[in-house]
């Protein structure tokens, strides 16, 4: 029932289980409250978690992974930053997963801000940082036009070793252009060649609109 993604029969099953006498552990809330964030069925998730915070049920990193995972799908990021704070009072290590989920969260709720401090955490707690993180990050920043943040980003990526991808472009060359950034814009782009990047529709029309925006229509010509 988790894998396929039906939520209610697993929550079915979950309920029958007082009846067949068994007992409810932390395998079972896990595979269900994962049920429940396949569905998008963040209430229920939330709902869960809290019973089984209150029944003293062991909740392990992978029980909240889920249920910030539902959130994030339910685009509750509040909910979300919620689940991930009460990951201490636990005893729970959020790990690459958690971290992960919690910044898409913020990223689609517009949180760019709540997005870096997650960011932040993550560095300082010595986990692994990988491009899918990375993107999320820049993302929540190109939402609100944060170049300069982005920028930051970058350097943090080739600190860490990390190759951008197509997607890190793209969102940072679309923030150069929201904010009139023409300058970085073209240099963001000219460089996805040098990092041997494959461009994109999206990150050529921004680096094209960039570009007439700083009154440089022969360099825009030239990208076209």
């Amino acid at each position: 029932c988790e894998k396929g993604g039906e939520w209610e029969r697993a929550l079915h099953l979950f309920n029958a289980m007082p009846q067949s006498k068994l007992d409810s552990n932390t395998t079972t809330y896990n595979a269900t409250i994962s049920a429940c964030e396949t569905g998008g069925e963040w209430e229920k998730a939330m709902h869960l978690l809290g019973f089984m915070v209150h029944s003293a049920i062991e909740a392990s990193t992978i029980t909240f992974n889920a249920a910030v995972s539902a959130c994030e799908k339910g685009g509750r990021w509040e909910a979300a930053l919620q689940v991930f704070s009460g990951m201490a009072q636990n005893n729970a290590e959020p790990n690459t997963i958690t971290f992960s989920a919690a910044i898409s969260a913020c990223k689609n709720g517009g949180a760019w801000e709540k997005a870096i401090h997650l960011f932040s955490l993550m560095r300082r707690s010595g986990l692994e940082l990988d491009v899918m993180t990375f993107n999320a990050a820049v993302s929540a920043c190109k939402k609100c036009g944060e170049w300069e943040q982005i920028m930051q980003l970058f350097q943090v990526m080739a600190q860490s070793k990390v190759e951008c991808n197509t997607s890190t472009f793209s969102a940072a060359i679309s923030a150069c252009n929201k904010d009139s950034k023409w300058r970085e814009a073209l240099c963001l782009f000219n460089s996805m060649a040098l990092h041997k990047v494959e461009s994109s529709t999206s990150a050529a029309s921004a680096a094209i609109s960039s570009s007439e925006k700083g009154g440089k229509w022969e360099i825009a010509l030239h990208l076209l």
